[in-house]
């Protein structure tokens, strides 16, 4: 058992917990942060998209205990009192159906768009599906997430 502390959607939490956890199952079990959505736990889905320090992880293979000292963003806190623009776009362009992948496809998203901002690169649809490839959809064509990716880039 090893005690673990980060700052997790800007609250500094601290929990002991077996070397092996997962940083999925510290959100999930430990936190109560049931928006962290476990689909594969084996990396190839996107469900568990989150955010350490800035860049987007899947939680599902990242030790709990090998993030000491990080800040972890999940789902629950992207908003700040009012829905981020991703999850707005979300909603207005019905990016989702069943809504499993939908948490991990709005931090992939927000992700996507801070990089391509900050490199100076243009985010076109093509390279929207290209870095969706790690997200894994069963319900839809991906055609309404590509479109709320596009609307909340020119958004953020």
């Amino acid at each position: 058992m090893t005690n673990v502390k980060m700052k997790v959607n800007g609250k500094t939490v601290a929990r002991e917990v077996p070397d092996e956890t997962l940083l999925s199952e510290f959100l999930r079990e430990h936190l109560r942060l049931t928006g962290t959505h476990i689909g594969c736990d084996t990396s190839q889905c996107g469900a568990c998209a989150v955010h350490v320090n800035g860049k987007m992880v899947k939680a599902c293979t990242a030790l709990a205990v090998s993030l000491e000292g990080a800040e972890v963003t999940t789902i629950e806190g992207l908003a700040n009192g009012e829905l981020h623009p991703m999850q707005v776009a979300f909603h207005d362009n019905h990016g989702l159906q069943c809504g499993f992948c939908t948490p991990g496809m709005i931090m992939a998203g927000v992700d996507m768009v801070n990089r391509y901002k900050a490199e100076g690169r243009e985010l076109t649809s093509e390279a929207i599906r290209h870095e969706l490839e790690g997200n894994i959809c069963r319900c839809t064509g991906y055609h309404n997430i590509v479109k709320s990716i596009e609307d909340a880039a020119a958004k953020m």
